[in-house]
């Protein structure tokens, strides 16, 4: 079981659980007259809530301001400090690709698809990193602004399945663990997001069952929720095992709808398609590219730890926000997100 300091090819190639195993800070040590700076941090207290807005339509809708949008916590209205419309702030993007047997069919179109999407998403302050996801969770790539890299390493990808259906979403006795993503994105938020500044979304290409996980799915969207990580789901599989699926106690939609609805994202369903692909992934850009954040100073000032959670509401009729659902009320959460 390896840590992630860096997300080193060399000192990370393969990404175990390791729940005990503290992140590290990059961040420089702190100067003995940069204490005022540590004091002013204490004292201002902000929430950054990153959101998008849609209409009855499904459209995005670009053009708000503070007077049309109002931010609760625990259904007490907040006083906004700030309220933009960003489509520039830093990227910084996980894409995972389950590589279990039940995606055998479906990785060429997934790995050509991540590939066009990276391309046509990074900036130049952007940075991205690809993991592989099966009975463990392995680094395809490093953080990196580069695309070429990227599409090389998602292009090594390969499918580990030891069995003729391997470890897929079907248990078998042989092999008890299968396809781990809630480690995977448990690791990922805290190990790799925790650091990170600006927008920060897993985009996950999977059936979405979880088999053999250490973490649980409690586990995974908290960490993500702490680390303002935001969750995208493309399911795809191929359709032979889809229907091999039914009546196997197959429980991935919900888990994956309920991950993504937690964290401010969501599950687009493509099924085994490459155009549906192609378009969920241009959403997905659309969405990152058309947000909304807002901060405030919450009226409950205790910075107890537990979990606050976060509502927007927008005026108009049958406009519909996609946020994550709370934070938690810690010094450090605060400051970071």
């Amino acid at each position: 079981m390896l840590a992630l300091p860096a997300f080193s090819m060399a000192g990370w190639g393969q990404l175990a659980p390791s729940p005990d195993a503290p992140p590290v800070s990059h961040a420089p040590a702190t100067e003995p007259d940069e204490e005022s700076v540590a004091t002013f941090k204490v004292q201002v207290n902000l929430v950054d809530v990153v959101f998008t807005v849609k209409d009855k339509q499904g459209s995005l809708v670009p053009h708000l301001t503070k007077n049309d949008c109002s931010v609760l916590e625990d259904k007490v209205p907040q006083t906004l400090k700030s309220f933009n419309a960003e489509n520039n702030l830093p990227l910084t993007l996980g894409i995972l690709l389950d590589t279990s047997g039940s995606q055998t069919r479906v990785l060429s179109l997934e790995q050509e698809a991540g590939s066009e999407f990276l391309q046509e998403v990074m900036r130049q302050k952007d940075q991205a990193f690809a993991l592989s996801v099966d009975v463990n969770v392995d680094v395809l790539q490093d953080l990196t602004n580069s695309p070429r890299l990227l599409a090389r390493a998602l292009n090594k990808a390969e499918i580990n399945a030891p069995g003729s259906i391997g470890s897929g979403p079907v248990p078998t006795s042989q092999d008890p663990r299968g396809t781990v993503l809630y480690d995977a994105i448990y690791l990922a938020s805290k190990e790799k997001m925790a650091e990170e500044t600006g927008r920060k979304a897993l985009i996950l290409l999977t059936d979405g069952q979880d088999e053999g996980s250490r973490h649980k799915i409690a586990d995974a969207i908290s960490e993500a929720q702490k680390n303002n990580v935001v969750v995208y789901v493309i399911l795809i599989a191929d359709v032979s095992e889809a229907y091999l699926m039914q009546g196997m106690g197959y429980n991935g939609y919900s888990a994956m709808k309920r991950v993504t609805e937690e964290t401010g994202g969501r599950v687009i369903d493509v099924g085994h398609n490459s155009k549906k692909l192609e378009q969920a992934f241009q959403q997905i850009q659309d969405e990152l590219r058309t947000q909304y954040v807002a901060t405030f100073t919450p009226t409950n000032t205790k910075l107890d730890g537990t979990f606050r959670h976060l509502a927007v509401e927008c005026k108009a009729d049958g406009m519909k926000t996609q946020v994550r659902k709370g934070y938690y009320a810690t010094m450090a959460d605060n400051a970071s997100n």
